[in-house]
């Protein structure tokens, strides 16, 4: 699965809080350490599926997120189009990964695309997941942040949230869809932020 390519702009509320949860942020909750991992190619496809333009300002994005809290560091990831493929398409793709990587406090992770049968069959995104779990947990175990905010549906991360969850670190997923999609997620997440178009209102880049 390949990530959208158009360049984004260079540049304190939860929406659908977990059940049990205020959307309120304490004073305690103010002075939190949060790192925000965003599974790109899995938010673009999510924007597109449920008709949402792809001109996501990610910086407003990012910051709603936080809600005024201690940003640590934003961590994107993606996967890069060969040239010999497609060679508008990868150098489209490069331009989008260049601007990502001048935002602020902003890391773009890398992982690798697998073609069968290509163009007929569309390539499929390989060690995205290991790259996000391990990113997740080598940090939270040397006690770098407070929460882990993860901005995907893909439930194969559950795992990795319970591990943070188990080491006293706190957990909150953005996602997409119903409250019956990405069980596995919504169940382990400390807090559940629904990416719906009232959250989104303000997230786009300008005209």
């Amino acid at each position: 699965i390949i990530s959208h390519f158009q360049i984004p702009s260079p540049m304190t509320f939860y929406e659908g809080i977990k059940i049990g949860h205020s959307g309120a942020i304490t004073m305690q909750q103010a002075t939190d350490r949060v790192s925000v991992y965003i599974d790109g190619s899995n938010l673009y496809h999510s924007l597109r599926d449920t008709g949402y333009p792809a001109n996501l300002d990610y910086v407003k994005f990012r910051d709603k997120l936080v809600a005024g809290r201690r940003l640590v560091r934003t961590y994107y990831y993606d996967a890069p189009f060969p040239q010999e493929k497609d060679k508008n398409r990868a150098i489209n793709q490069q331009r989008y990964h260049q601007m990502l990587r001048r935002l602020s406090y902003f890391e773009l992770r890398l992982g690798r695309l697998v073609f069968n049968n290509w163009p007929t069959v569309p390539p499929q995104e390989k060690g995205v997941d290991v790259k996000i779990a391990t990113d997740m947990l080598t940090p939270g175990f040397r006690d770098n942040y407070d929460v882990a905010l993860l901005v995907s549906g893909d439930t194969d991360l559950a795992d990795a949230l319970q591990a943070l969850k188990d080491y006293g670190k706190h957990t909150e997923v953005a996602l997409f869809g119903e409250g019956w999609t990405s069980q596995a997620l919504r169940d382990v997440a400390d807090r559940v932020i629904n990416l719906d178009a009232a959250f989104l209102a303000d997230c786009w880049r300008g005209p």
